[in-house]
């Protein structure tokens, strides 16, 4: 429920408090006053599409404020989730709209995106205006109000259906793309087969590009290797027989022999000793592991030379086709591996989900089934009781009926097409209301609907504007009247020119309009007695003061209600 709105720099509205509280509030006003900017104030709180145009000229912004008072659990977890807080059942929510077209919204105390006013007007409101009575001409529109209508259990049922036809519309999405690229994953596994072999045929091993790399520079310059440890080792240590050939290790016995003469002399000239017996030591192994390469590289032949040149070859045409080097052919290796089991699971696959299919199928098909029992059973109820308002909203001979017909083909609420009927007077068929009602006719339909459906899903706030477009005289009474009955459970907004609607507010606000100042500045006001009294007048014949107006004004204030 709104206790309180505030509007400042709306359209005409420079700054204006309603106090609305429970019950039925009525809002009058003259023509061009502003009334519709409490529908259009409304609608910003309940995150309508902000328009720059409806800031009041002359000011940089329009801004909207409400305190709702709410007990709804879901809607403190909306609120909740945005940062903001419900505090002793009071929600505080605002919205602003710059004269540039900027739009900003506050829920709890914390500011919030325009969306969740949307969330939260869900649980909180519901506005009828023209556009509404236009909605409601669609099939969809009065489905959904047939569904409000049938309570928990169509909701309930409704709520599972399209889950289950999301699923089955998935399974089916899935088992179609399989089964359409069946050719291109036979050739894709072909090509895969025929890849893997390629790669396992030649067995590349992580690095072994850059062994054979090494390997093969070496075995193409194996001669001059030679020739260069040969003549290390003949400097190091020659097997040559002529007296007079010197090697180093044969210079350095010779220096031993000498400095250990003259180390009898000096026995400084021991470390030096000791240092050039290290020296003699280090020669030899030197010579020893020269010949041991020499003797190494007397093994190795051009056949050896041939078959890595051959095995460099193999590796370069996997590293032209699937990658720069031996660890990359090995990663592409396991991938189509992967991929192929994938695509050879795909027939496993294919089945299994056509069997989830067919069972989602029939899921679907049994909920279908029993939403159009649902409906059929509200459907026939809701005719009944809407049939009964309608009567008593000056249509006597009224007849509405709910109609649940079968589409072709399951859609995502269901296999039914709903349509509501009217039949005006008697021994008329009941046709369509999109075609058969009038502007007064249908503004009495969603009336009478909203009563009905109101008693089994109640809305907190009710919002109706011009609801008596097209009416007058007895049925406005029974329009006025209808609305004070469904104010007994629910909040009922109302902007008005008919003075038999009004009659059966609790509370009565009057937007007032000022042109004194050169342009039109409006506010609102709440009437009582003599005032209220002088409006009711003023709405039955366009003047305050007229003794029988009212006096009419009186009369109608004393109907019972």
């Amino acid at each position: 429920m709104i206790e309180e709105l505030r509007i400042r720099d709306l359209g005409v509205i420079v700054d204006t408090t309603l106090a609305l509280g429970p019950g039925f509030t009525a809002i009058t006003g003259e023509t061009g006053a502003g009334k519709t900017m409490v529908v259009s104030a409304l609608g910003l709180l309940m995150g309508a599409r902000a328009d720059a145009s409806a800031v009041r000229n002359g000011a940089t912004q329009a801004r909207v404020s409400g305190i709702v008072r709410t007990s709804d659990p879901q809607v403190a977890e909306i609120v909740d989730e945005l940062g903001g807080d419900v505090e002793d059942g009071e929600l505080l929510m605002g919205r602003s709209v710059s004269s540039e077209g900027r739009s900003r919204a506050s829920v709890g105390g914390a500011n919030a995106p325009a969306g969740s006013l949307v969330r939260l007007a869900e649980r909180l409101f519901a506005v009828h205006g023209q556009s509404e009575q236009l909605r409601l001409r669609s099939l969809a529109a009065q489905r959904d109000t047939l569904d409000r209508f049938g309570g928990e259990e169509i909701s309930r049922v409704l709520s599972t259906y399209r889950g289950v036809h999301r699923e089955r519309q998935t399974l089916a999405t899935r088992v179609a793309e399989l089964r359409d690229a069946l050719d291109e994953r036979i050739t894709e596994a072909t090509r895969l087969r025929a890849e893997l072999d390629e790669i396992a045929g030649v067995d590349p091993q992580p690095g072994e590009e850059t062994e054979l790399a090494e390997r093969i520079e070496l075995l193409n310059n194996v001669e001059a290797l030679r020739a260069a440890t040969s003549t290390a080792h003949e400097a190091l240590a020659t097997e040559s027989d002529d007296p007079l050939s010197r090697d180093a290790g044969g210079l350095v016995d010779s220096a031993i022999r000498e400095v250990e003469r003259a180390a009898g002399f000096d026995r400084r000239l021991e470390a030096t000793l000791e240092t050039l017996r290290s020296a003699s030591f280090q020669i030899a192994d030197a010579a020893r592991e020269l010949a041991a390469y020499a003797g190494d590289l007397d093994q190795e032949g051009p056949g050896e030379l041939a078959r890595a040149n051959e095995r460099f070859a193999m590796l370069g045409v996997l590293f032209r086709q699937y990658g720069p080097n031996s660890s990359a052919v090995i990663d592409y290796a396991e991938a189509g591996a992967r991929r192929l089991a994938e695509l050879d699971g795909d027939d496993a696959t294919i089945e299994e989900l056509e069997s989830r299919l067919a069972a989602a199928t029939q899921h679907e098909a049994d909920l279908a089934a029993e939403l159009t029992r649902l409906r059929t059973d509200a459907a026939v109820e809701l005719s009944k009781r809407v049939t009964v308002e309608l009567r008593q909203l000056a249509l006597p001979d009224a007849e509405f009926v709910g109609e649940v017909k079968p589409l072709d083909e399951l859609g995502g609420s269901g296999a039914d097409e709903v349509q509501f009927l009217l039949s005006p007077h008697p021994g008329s068929s009941p046709r369509p209301i999109a075609k058969s009602a009038s502007g007064g006719e249908l503004s009495r339909v969603m009336l009478a609907l909203e009563v009905v459906v109101a008693a089994v899903d109640p809305v907190p706030t009710f919002v109706f504007d011009e609801v008596d477009s097209g009416v007058g005289g007895a049925a406005a009474i029974e329009i006025g009247r209808r609305l004070a009955r469904l104010a007994r459970t629910s909040q009922v907004i109302v902007v008005t020119h008919l003075a038999q609607v009004a009659a059966f507010a609790n509370n009565h606000l009057r937007v007032v309009k000022d042109s004194s100042g050169g342009f039109t500045e409006s506010s609102c006001r709440r009437l009582e007695g003599d005032e209220r009294l002088a409006e009711m007048a003023r709405l039955l014949s366009g003047l305050s003061d007229s003794a029988s107006a009212l006096e009419h004004a009186a009369e109608l204030l004393d109907l019972p209600k």
